[in-house]
């Protein structure tokens, strides 16, 4: 779920910020361009670990005709990439009767209403739509539900899952 991965990025900087404290400016971009984003590949880029004076930056390579330099900078994150099988916490946002959406940190899950046990009934009279059980147990909008993560597709910027409430220890999570 959470990882801490060595990553690079690149970043090109105005002559104008040519100074002796070139190096923040370096930092400070690195972290609005690359924390809270994702990639496909490792995943939602939660936090950059490194503090300006740890990041590891290359010596810049000037870009011809524009007049920007060119640095690689080498930083160490944390990053949340989930998996199939894993069991996560959400909250949910939306329901209908397709099923039901819980968003688990910045990723959104999709359970199905084929992967809810079926004593959960779709309530569509209720106001916000709901899914209610004989005992009085429901899923509702806010409600926080313990999900397993049954598949996944990465996408080059963002990641999707979908999940079920149907195995043990998973549904409504009591207050």
């Amino acid at each position: 779920m959470f990882f801490i991965k060595k990553l690079t990025h690149t970043i090109q900087l105005h002559p104008s910020y040519f100074t002796q404290n070139y190096q923040t400016f370096l930092a400070e971009k690195l972290y609005a361009d690359v924390e809270g984003t994702c990639t496909g590949r490792y995943g939602y880029i939660i936090a950059v670990l490194d503090s300006m004076e740890s990041l590891d930056i290359s010596k810049g390579k000037v870009i011809p005709s524009i007049g920007l330099a060119e640095f690689e900078v080498k930083y160490r994150a944390v990053v949340f990439k989930p998996f199939k099988g894993e069991v996560v916490d959400g909250v949910v946002s939306q329901v209908n009767k397709m099923g039901f959406f819980a968003d688990v940190g910045p990723l959104q899950v999709f359970v199905s209403s084929h992967l809810i046990p079926s004593d959960l009934k779709f309530d569509a009279s209720k106001n916000p739509p709901a899914y209610h059980a004989e005992d009085g147990s429901s899923i509702e909008k806010g409600y926080h539900v313990r999900i397993k993560i049954v598949g996944t597709r990465f996408d080059a910027t963002d990641i999707f899952a979908i999940g079920t409430i149907k195995d043990d220890f998973c549904g409504v999570q009591l207050p």
